[in-house]
């Protein structure tokens, strides 16, 4: 490996294709480094989400947010920020835990014309999807929030009205 090529200072892993007990196949890699990938990416995602909360106290603590327009979204907003924060988060565990685990039972799922390199293609791509997803819809929750807190109600006055009705008794 050249100092010179930054390409090739990645780990490449391995695989070999074992027999178990059962006379079923699996494939077995050397150690790769898409699992610590994969787990700091959750962490990570996992720090960024709690400093968000925790700047904005998770709108149930601190200014209550003005009635209107901005308020509707910055709760649309929270509610699928959490929602694709909870996916993205599972699909950075199980892309680990798979890449730890590799692929077994290959014979199980008549992939055995499938190689081991095949199989791993695309590990965490469903999870960095999300990852995206939740960034982009924690910053349109952050922007309606702050216009929301930072916006006063219309407080309407009580008002009379300008003829005067007086009672004759």
């Amino acid at each position: 490996m050249g100092c010179t090529d930054p390409f090739q200072w990645t780990m490449h892993s391995t695989g070999h294709i074992e027999k178990d007990a059962v006379n079923a196949t699996y494939c077995v890699y050397n150690s790769d480094v898409a699992t610590g990938y994969g787990v700091g990416a959750f962490l990570f995602l996992l720090t960024s989400e709690s400093l968000l909360m925790g700047v904005t106290k998770c709108m149930c603590f601190g200014r209550s947010l003005a009635p209107g327009g901005d308020r509707a979204w910055s709760i649309i907003y929270f509610v699928l920020s959490w929602a694709t924060f909870l996916v993205a988060e599972a699909c950075l565990i199980a892309g680990a835990k798979k890449n730890a685990y590799h692929t077994r039972y290959r014979g199980m799922i008549y992939a055995q014309n499938f190689t081991c390199e095949t199989l791993r293609k695309g590990v965490f791509i469903a999870g960095a999807v999300f990852v995206v997803a939740t960034m982009i819809l924690n910053v349109y929750y952050y922007m309606y929030f702050s216009k929301a807190t930072s916006s006063k109600a219309a407080h309407k006055t009580n008002r009379t009205s300008s003829v005067g009705m007086t009672g004759y008794a």
